[in-house]
């Protein structure tokens, strides 16, 4: 969180739409925790930049996005994400998506996703756990996930099931969870099991990350503006955690309850 703070003075410039531009070492020096290997700036865009950097022994890269918005609230981008019956209706990539299993205790839930991906390749499927937190203390919002095993969702043959998966988000509003504005840091990365060489892969999620952020951004709007409604869930978990120790030990056994007889495996980009 203290990092994510130290991003967001160094890129936010005069007006709150507006980022400076910085030397590319200042720019991997703000990115990058220290000893961390350094990112990659591929896209500079109004409301985000977008970063990347090889995992080791893999083709694949690790993401890093920092954006702002001023026009929508805190709140309502927190829920847009977690309600999947609206994101089915307004992510047409979406062929399925259904909460699996859900702790009441925690509010952490297990979700099977299934996707499109560009022709030719076929539809991905995922499998995840998540789980959010409200952090009233610190101004701040943290939504986790990553891919699980779940007994209850064996591997269909229609789709390429993918088990490398991890998503944290971090949503920092500039006032307070129900006035507009907030900067959000989002680091993921997946293995969407493709044959294709690195340089491709990494183009469809440069290419993708626009579009899925504009779409989540008007569906965040569009919830702002009632027109449609969208489950509160800052007000429905039970359980708001500060980042204590009694958090993490639930998380462990929700994971435990959902994974059965199986052994867990490792963005979606949101």
């Amino acid at each position: 969180m203290k990092h994510m703070e130290n991003i967001s003075s160094l890129f936010h410039g005069s007006t709150p739409d507006d980022y400076p531009r910085l030397e590319s070492k200042s720019e991997r020096e703000a990115v990058s925790a220290s000893g961390e290997q350094p990112w990659e700036m591929i896209m500079d865009k109004k409301h985000f930049k977008l970063w990347r950097r090889p995992i080791k022994g893999t083709h694949l890269y690790q993401y890093r996005v920092f954006g702002t918005y001023t026009d929508v609230t805190p709140r309502q981008f927190f829920n847009v994400q977690l309600d999947t019956e609206y994101r089915k209706k307004w992510d047409s990539l979406v062929i399925k998506l259904d909460v699996i299993e859900r702790d009441l205790a925690t509010g952490s839930e297990v979700i099977h996703w299934v996707t499109h991906f560009p022709y030719p390749m076929y539809s991905r499927d995922y499998v995840y756990v998540r789980r959010y937190s409200v952090d009233k203390e610190n101004n701040m919002m943290v939504l986790v996930s990553r891919a699980v095993e779940h007994p209850s969702v064996p591997e269909d043959p229609e789709y390429v099931r993918v088990r490398t998966y991890e998503s944290q988000m971090v949503i920092r509003p500039h006032k307070t969870f129900d006035e507009n504005g907030f900067d959000y840091l989002l680091t993921y990365s997946d293995n969407p099991q493709t044959v294709f060489p690195r340089y491709c892969v990494s183009w469809m999620v440069s290419s993708g990350m626009p579009d899925f952020l504009e779409k989540l951004h008007t569906a965040a709007l569009k919830a702002k503006k009632m027109e449609i409604e969208v489950r509160d869930y800052m007000s429905a978990k039970p359980l708001e955690s500060g980042g204590g120790g009694e958090g993490k030990a639930s998380v462990s056994s929700a994971e435990h309850k959902s994974e059965g007889t199986c052994s867990p495996a490792q963005l979606e980009y949101a």
